[in-house]
């Protein structure tokens, strides 16, 4: 199995046939159904119905497809993280999600000094209508529901605990039931919020800011205490991080649509 396999199984796929498949690929309709058959014999199984009028996936197919999609992105972000690209990448990014964005900006530059990236705010939930009218290339968010991703590409850049900060000193345990504490959050849209209104649902919003410094400085004050990722709440040293037995996560991600440029590629090999 290889990487060409792959991508003309793809784009049998969305194409919806292999005469289709093959005008995209820029070959003929008999190297892609030979590529295909080959490939099924070393599966051992079809991936797809071949009718008179149509071809759709099998079920070994459906399970097939996204696995070999998630390959090609793979591969052709491995590529890119090792050689130079132009062109312009438009990102969307959900805002209180990258305490570091400037850092992010200065490393796809120096790595790729011919492209320009563009970085606009972007309100978490409203990605899907920014991807669908063409605003931006890909949106940083935090993981998505996959049922409000359909049509589009996840790619799942970092992983951590959300913890809770709370003023200095005081236990490093913090408790399951938020309900009785008073809480600084972040406006809705903030990818923070976000995250928090899914893993404490019932929590009370005592106050509200949209500056982590400013959060920061009202859990130091003994106001309030604050939900963060792990390394929001390493830029603030002196307050108390607790830690919850069983740690809600934040995710982030990148949306995008399917089958991404190399300039896209090369912004999501520099994020991951």
């Amino acid at each position: 199995m290889d990487l060409r396999q792959l991508a003309v199984v793809v784009a049998v796929a969305e194409e919806g046939g292999f005469t289709a498949a093959a005008h995209r690929l820029r070959t003929v309709q008999s190297t892609v159904s030979t590529v295909v058959r080959a490939l099924e014999r070393d599966l051992g199984t079809p991936l797809f119905h071949r009718t008179t009028h149509r071809v759709v996936l099998t079920p070994a197919g459906e399970a097939f497809v996204p696995a070999a999609r998630a390959a090609l992105e793979a591969a052709e972000r491995a590529r890119a993280a090792v050689s130079p690209v132009g062109g312009r990448v438009r990102l969307g990014v959900c805002p209180g999600l990258l305490a570091d964005l400037h850092g992010v900006v200065v490393r796809l530059r120096n790595a790729h000094p011919g492209l320009a990236v563009e970085v606009r705010q972007q309100a978490c939930g409203g990605w899907g209508q920014a991807l669908a009218e063409s605003t931006v290339d890909a949106v940083l968010s935090v993981l998505p529901d996959p049922g409000s991703t359909a049509g589009l590409a996840t790619t799942l850049l970092s992983c951590e605990e959300l913890v809770l900060a709370t003023a200095p000193g005081g236990s490093r345990s913090a408790p399951a039931d938020l309900s009785e504490l008073s809480l600084v959050d972040f406006p809705p849209g903030w990818a923070i919020r976000d995250a928090v209104d899914r893993a404490f649902p019932r929590r009370r919003i005592s106050l509200e800011v949209d500056d982590p410094a400013v959060a920061a400085g009202l859990v130091r004050a003994g106001l309030a205490a604050c939900v963060l990722p792990g390394s929001a709440a390493a830029r603030f040293p002196d307050l108390t991080v607790r830690r919850f037995a069983q740690p809600p996560v934040w995710q982030l991600a990148a949306v995008h649509r399917a089958g991404v440029s190399a300039a896209v590629a090369a912004v999501l090999a520099q994020l991951a």
